[in-house]
């Protein structure tokens, strides 16, 4: 019986998983296809762009497995009665989901520790390689009637390019030195383009080069710009294509985000912003209380002078000051209050940002739990549902799995949401789709093991 049913709900798992990768992948080519098409990547740094994205959409795609293939399962073999021969024979459903309980003990492991261990190095080296994919220049792609500025210091327009790589009206700006001291122009009649170890090799035709050189030790109202003009019949200009070269990124730089934590680190990064939000409110109530009773006097008198500006009272020394000097003090006291507002207000947004980071810390501590879990109560959810139904194949269960699915996901995502605006706390945000979930779970597991079938068999009158 074990075997029957581990077969029944593996082999559509093992199904289910790629597809709903290649599923997501597909979404994200779709989204960075302007970053990737026209740069002339190479198929192993794409490869590797596709596989470092399929272990961060791990978090989408196991769920919809798991509850796909325990819908598919289930709901098999209720439709083929061997559900109905086993609870004959005197086994109860939580009986018969013995085994496929402890599978998924197994996989919900797996993915805690994937989450972990992988998911981190995944998604650092995912940032790393489309940071380096997104700054990456276009290839060599020259139209005609159009300067193309992708090689550096240079500047190509062809007027007319033929099909057998023939170029008319070629004109090259050599503008390479960053000081600006010289600057060289080819402009040639016809010429041919080839690429040549790691550089583009011009051959010109009947041309004509201008180049310009401004002095630098005399002085600049002395200055004379020296102008070369020459002719040419035929040229071969060698320029280097290295910045068009890929070059990968700094992962360090990527190391210390969120993302890319652990379970240890982001609960230590986690403690110690709480800690400093904490010495931070300490110091602004110090802060506060310091300049409240410097500037005591002066908001009492702001504070009787805007209900009775001619009867406000005047402290001793106020009185003792002339007009004038007495007008200073007001004015600096109006400035030392706008001065302290400022810093009262600059110090509540440096908490709020660390407050904020602190909930991203939060969000990904318990994003790495949610997965395990989640998967467990999806496998509670769609095994009840399977054997409620009676129904298997592709049609009715993947019907039922992405409608249970997209109530998972858009409570997982409010629940995210509403942390990161600050309305709910991190625990309870994140937890929100799942234990929503949880009580429907138990229900349906309840309906399947009493025989309370409030569901109709798919196709029974």
């Amino acid at each position: 019986m074990s075997r029957l049913l581990l077969r029944a709900f593996l082999g559509p798992f093992a199904v289910t998983l790629p597809v709903a990768l290649f599923i997501l992948d597909m979404q994200f080519l779709w989204v960075y296809a302007d970053d990737l098409i026209g740069k002339g990547l190479d198929l192993w740094v794409v490869f590797k762009l596709m596989v470092f994205a399929s272990a961060r959409l791990v978090n989408l795609a196991l769920p919809l497995a798991v509850l796909v293939a325990s819908i598919m399962a289930m709901g098999n073999l209720a439709e083929r009665s061997e559900l109905t021969a086993m609870k004959a024979s005197g086994m109860s459903f939580l009986r018969i989901l013995r085994p496929l309980v402890l599978c998924m003990a197994v996989i919900c492991s797996g993915a805690l520790w994937f989450s972990n261990t992988g998911w981190p190095a995944a998604n650092m080296r995912f940032r790393a390689l489309l940071y380096s994919v997104t700054k990456q220049k276009p290839a060599l792609n020259i139209r005609e009637g159009v300067f193309y500025n992708g090689i550096d210091g240079f500047s190509i327009r062809v007027g007319t390019k033929h099909p057998d790589g023939s170029l008319d009206d070629v004109l090259i700006h050599d503008h390479r030195d960053p000081k600006g001291r010289s600057v060289l122009v080819v402009h040639a009649q016809h010429g041919q383009m080839a690429q040549r170890d790691g550089a583009l090799v011009v051959e010109l035709e009947d041309g004509v080069s201008y180049e310009e050189h401004q002095e630098t030790l005399s002085r600049k109202k002395e200055r004379v710009h020296p102008h070369i003009h020459s002719r040419f019949g035929k040229q071969t200009l060698r320029i280097p294509l290295h910045s068009l070269d890929f070059s990968m990124a700094n992962e360090d730089l990527f190391r210390r985000s969120y993302e890319r934590m652990n379970l240890s680190e982001l609960d230590h990064h986690s403690d110690s912003l709480r800690q400093s939000l904490v010495q931070e409110r300490q110091d602004l109530v110090g802060y506060g209380r310091r300049n409240l009773e410097r500037l005591a006097d002066t908001t009492g008198w702001y504070a009787n002078a805007a209900v009775t500006p001619q009867a406000a009272p005047l402290s001793p020394w106020h009185t003792a000051l002339s007009p004038v000097s007495r007008g200073r003090s007001f004015d600096k006291a109006k400035e030392a209050a706008r001065n302290h507002i400022r810093s009262l207000e600059n110090a509540i947004s440096n908490m709020e940002g660390k407050r904020l980071r602190q909930h991203r810390h939060d969000i990904e501590w318990h994003r790495k739990y949610i997965l395990a879990l989640g998967c467990m109560v999806l496998f509670l959810v769609g095994s009840s549902l399977g054997a409620l139904v009676g129904r298997g194949g592709l049609g009715v269960p993947t019907l039922l799995a992405l409608g249970m699915f997209l109530l998972y996901y858009s409570l997982s995502m409010l629940g995210e949401q509403l942390v990161k605006v600050g309305t709910l706390t991190p625990w309870s945000g994140m937890w929100l789709s799942t234990l929503t979930l949880l009580p429907i779970a138990l229900l349906l597991l309840w309906s399947t093991t009493q025989e309370r079938r409030w569901i109709p068999r798919w196709g029974s009158s």
